[in-house]
């Protein structure tokens, strides 16, 4: 059985709503000092379609190290989550094209699992492509898909379910926010969920240096062309005239605080209108971008306990870089 993302609670269409809180979040995001925009912007249809090619490259080592799990320790996996084998809702938070949760969801349609699967996703493209693609290689599955911000559909899962909730988190999506709005948001994600449910997230562990720095510092450029592709959408939908090409991508990483941060560098002295509204970039001057954030276990544990779960199980790839952890909501 489907279920059409959009319009679920009979609300009109959102599309006004969506680009105008982009303007103000645009507009809001270049008038702080140091400059930045939200990387959940990144994800137009381009910007899917580059992050794909960015999952592909050899530098870019966290979705093989996932993918390790999820093809290796699918049975794991499903243990880890099953519990008291009740039906369930497995809800997916930033779904993407779910390529690794594809062999959990084939495991446990093949156990005759008893749930449901809801994906939530941002980009309403990349839901479209999932649906299509869930139909043809796991027929008969169960699927809601929820097109919007965390919480909002998270919400919208409860109230269609009263279901037991397990939770999966991958492809260390939590190292995208500064430590201390992860810890709000795995607070928060508790205060969503029963007593029981299970979250299972991914984090990328704290490694050799410039293998990090690496992946998003590729040779190709395909990352730059990544974090150079929001000016293009903002030009494009914000009625904007950035020159792409008066900026560049660069890339720091800190092994002591383990934070990976993207930025890109106006080039000159240049002035650029959005909508209504300008701005003066210095040469030089950075954009701030995103953080990528690094994990040892002992943060991952104390992440766990200090937002109201209970650290029960975890999986490491097979070179040690990378973990899913399993928490129960306490």
């Amino acid at each position: 059985m489907k279920l059409s993302e959009t319009n679920i609670t009979g609300q009109i269409d959102t599309e006004e709503i969506n680009i105008s809180n982009f303007l103000n979040d645009v507009l809001t995001g270049l008038r702080q000092h140091p400059k930045q925009l939200q990387s959940k912007y990144f994800y137009d249809q381009r910007g899917d379609q580059l992050f794909q090619d960015i999952m592909g490259m050899p530098e870019y080592y966290l979705t093989r190290c996932e993918m390790d799990i999820f093809e290796n320790r699918t049975a794991d996996i499903a243990f880890g989550i099953q519990a008291d084998n009740t039906p369930f809702d497995l809800i997916e938070l930033g779904a993407g094209d779910a390529s690794k949760s594809m062999h959990l969801l084939r495991h446990l349609k093949d156990l005759e699992t008893d749930f449901r699967y809801m994906p939530i996703d941002i980009s309403g493209n990349i839901l479209a492509v999932l649906n299509e693609k869930l139909d043809k290689e796991v027929p008969g599955l169960d699927i809601v898909s929820l097109e919007g911000e965390y919480f909002e559909m998270l919400h919208k899962a409860s109230q269609l379910s009263s279901r037991r909730k397990v939770i999966l988190f991958l492809g260390s999506n939590i190292g995208n926010m500064e430590l201390e709005e992860a810890y709000r948001f795995c607070f928060e994600l508790r205060k969503n969920l029963n007593k029981g449910d299970v979250v299972m997230i991914g984090f990328d562990l704290k490694k050799e240096p410039n293998t990090i720095l690496n992946a998003y510092n590729d040779k190709e450029g395909v990352t730059a062309s990544f974090n150079l592709n929001l000016l293009e959408r903002i030009n494009k939908e914000l009625d904007a005239d950035f020159e792409v090409g008066k900026f560049e991508h660069f890339e720091t990483y800190d092994p002591i605080t383990g934070a990976c941060r993207s930025y890109l560098i106006s080039l000159e002295d240049q002035t650029v209108s959005i909508s209504d509204a300008v701005f003066h970039f210095e040469a030089n001057e950075p954009v701030y971008m995103e953080v990528s954030q690094k994990f040892s276990m002992e943060d991952t544990h104390k992440m766990a306990v200090q937002s109201g779960f209970k650290a029960v199980h975890s999986i490491m790839d097979s070179r040690e870089w990378f973990v899913d952890v399993f928490w129960t909501a306490l």
